[in-house]
């Protein structure tokens, strides 16, 4: 059986997929960007191992024998859902092994856009650490004593609240209903947003998620407020969030996804230094990778034996 593990690969990545693999499964590392060498390898593949190139009905059509797409991850809004069942393949995700990596960056980026520590890091490193504007400290704070506000209850919320909490935060939340078991105080979303000194967003991507932090929503939301989002980039009215961020509406934003990625380098987003970015990378660190190997193989086993897969959603 061959596997594409459609994300780059490291000299270590590499060899841990090598000695992962059974005997039987042959998975080749693709890096997103080489077209050439995804095209050339779908022709025998049976597998996808996808991460967060878009997988389209072109990506489906070019490989013949494709009866698997497995999602490194959660969310499937990077997926033709429609397609692959029209084509008979299966799709999976995995959900909960990235949930812990995901809160911890989560915290980071809450902690980071408080601090300022993207101002500080490159003020020190210019070697004008020493002669800063004093007032940068005047909105630098802290959790403690802070309300945040959490968009959504799912696994990854679960570990961040009492996390929050214990760091002497107040904390509250949105969900379709409340949670008998949740370490916060349920909100409506305008009462949330309206309450919050920290809004982070864990909710999926779907057409009634799409843009839920828009113009209006950050009209709603606390003057002098921060904005976290490690879910997905097409919550968020992006232009209207930078014209919130230049206003001073918004103290500042940390931001792990965006409507379109890459991100342009030339993006007005990228221009604010009360913005704190990364690439999408949240969910990846060593701990996530080998729960996620760990599902892809069984499942990779799963599909060779003729069994039902796991956490199948299309």
């Amino acid at each position: 059986m061959q596997a594409i593990f459609h994300y780059a690969c490291s000299d270590k990545l590499r060899t841990r997929l090598l000695h992962l693999a059974p005997s039987w499964l042959d998975i080749r590392p693709c890096p997103e960007a080489d077209d050439d060498l995804l095209f050339q390898l779908l022709a025998d593949t049976e597998v996808l191992l996808h991460a967060l190139r878009p997988v389209d009905a072109r990506i489906m059509e070019a490989a013949p024998g494709l009866r698997l797409v497995q999602k490194i991850g959660v969310g499937v809004n990077t997926i033709d859902l429609e397609h692959a069942r029209g084509r008979g393949i299966a799709v999976c995700n995995m959900p909960g092994t990235n949930s812990r990596a995901v809160a911890e960056a989560a915290l980071m980026l809450m902690l980071a856009t408080l601090r300022r520590a993207r101002s500080l890091d490159a003020a020190t490193r210019a070697g004008e650490g020493w002669r800063l504007d004093p007032a940068l400290f005047d909105d630098v704070g802290e959790i403690a004593g802070r309300t945040v506000g959490l968009v959504g209850y799912g696994a990854v919320p679960s570990l961040l609240a009492p996390v929050l909490v214990a760091m002497g935060a107040r904390v509250l939340y949105t969900a379709t209903a409340p949670k008998v078991d949740a370490v916060a105080e349920w909100r409506a979303l305008d009462a949330l947003l309206a309450e919050s000194d920290v809004v982070s967003l864990h909710v999926p991507l779907v057409a009634d998620t799409e843009h839920l932090i828009d113009a209006g929503a950050l009209t709603r939301m606390k003057r002098g407020a921060v904005l976290i989002n490690t879910a997905r980039g097409g919550l968020v009215d992006q232009h209207a969030l930078v014209e919130a961020l230049r206003s001073g509406r918004l103290l500042a934003a940390g931001l792990d996804v965006f409507e379109e990625e890459p991100i342009a380098g030339d993006a007005p987003l990228l221009d604010l230094d009360n913005v704190l970015v990364q690439p999408h990378v949240a969910w990846l660190t060593q701990e996530t990778l080998g729960r996620s190997l760990a599902v892809a193989m069984e499942n990779c086993r799963r599909l060779r034996e003729g069994e039902t897969l796991l956490h199948r959603v299309a």
